[in-house]
């Protein structure tokens, strides 16, 4: 049983991730936990004053909040009528991060899959704020689909990495369902001038390789001063699907969704980017 956390704002971008997460996991039984999270919806309306019109406002958000949860369970089993999935829906007065992580907690969820931008739909970046807060503090796996992303069986994956951490196994056997379920390949990438590596890097790569035994891999080495550049050169040269990534310290997903960063290279990710978090749950 695949359990997967879809957040929605109720846009265009954030039912395609749906859809697109529907599609991905079409071979397995799974439960999908649509979620919306609506306090910052509430508090916006700074006219408010009164304690008793803020429940009042509370009670309409979260009723309207419901009605539209179940016109998409209701929309997208007309898109996917697949008898191995079951739609569950949740509204929760929280913020959005926090509503996802105690809700993942709650359901010991999988991997989380939403839209790369929500209802503002600010075309002159890459990812939304909610989506960035997102990757960056969810507690499982995330997938970002970008805006209009029309799926396509994931062929061929990338996987960037210095192999100087062991990655968690549980994150490691989602990656490897998933490669097994469309017989794809995963390119790794070390991105170094110097090609020679540590025992440690060495026993992490037969670490990778133990746990990713479903997929084809390709281990590659390339030099790039600039790491970013460098991911989406390859992207674009290998016809890649899908990107992985990890969140840690100074990793390269942290200099990629470092705003100036996206902006000087004009970086703007046309395909799904599944980051995992690297910890133990």
């Amino acid at each position: 049983m695949r359990k997967v956390v879809v957040p929605t704002d109720f846009s265009e971008n954030a039912f395609n991730a749906l859809k697109y997460a529907c599609q991905l996991f079409k071979y397995t039984r799974s439960d999908f936990y649509i979620l919306h999270a609506y306090a910052d919806e509430v508090y916006q309306q700074d006219r408010i004053v009164k304690r008793s019109s803020l429940d009042e406002l509370k009670e309409v958000t979260y009723n309207n909040s419901e009605k539209k949860l179940a016109k998409i369970r209701k929309d997208i089993f007309e898109y996917s009528p697949n008898p191995r999935h079951k739609f569950k829906s949740v509204s929760a007065f929280g913020t959005l991060t926090d509503e996802i992580n105690d809700l993942v907690n709650l359901e010991n969820a999988d991997i989380v899959v939403m839209g790369t931008r929500g209802e503002t739909n600010d075309r002159t970046i890459t990812f939304g704020s909610n989506t960035v807060q997102v990757l960056k503090y969810v507690q499982c796996p995330v997938l970002a689909i970008p805006e209009n992303y029309k799926y396509h069986q994931p062929r061929e994956l990338l996987f960037p990495s210095d192999y100087m951490v062991p990655y968690k196994r549980r994150e490691l056997k989602l990656l490897c369902e998933l490669t097994g379920s469309f017989k794809s390949s995963i390119h790794m990438l070390y991105i170094n001038s110097t090609k020679k590596l540590s025992l440690r890097q060495e026993d992490n790569m037969s670490f990778l390789k133990e746990c990713l035994y479903k997929a084809d891999l390709f281990f590659e080495t390339i030099e790039g001063k600039d790491k970013t550049v460098a991911i989406t050169k390859y992207i674009v040269h290998k016809e890649i699907d899908l990107l992985i990534m990890v969140n840690s310290r100074h990793s390269h997903l942290e200099q990629m969704l470092h705003q100036s960063t996206i902006e000087k290279i004009g970086l703007h990710i046309k395909i799904p980017f599944l980051v995992l978090q690297n910890l133990s749950r």
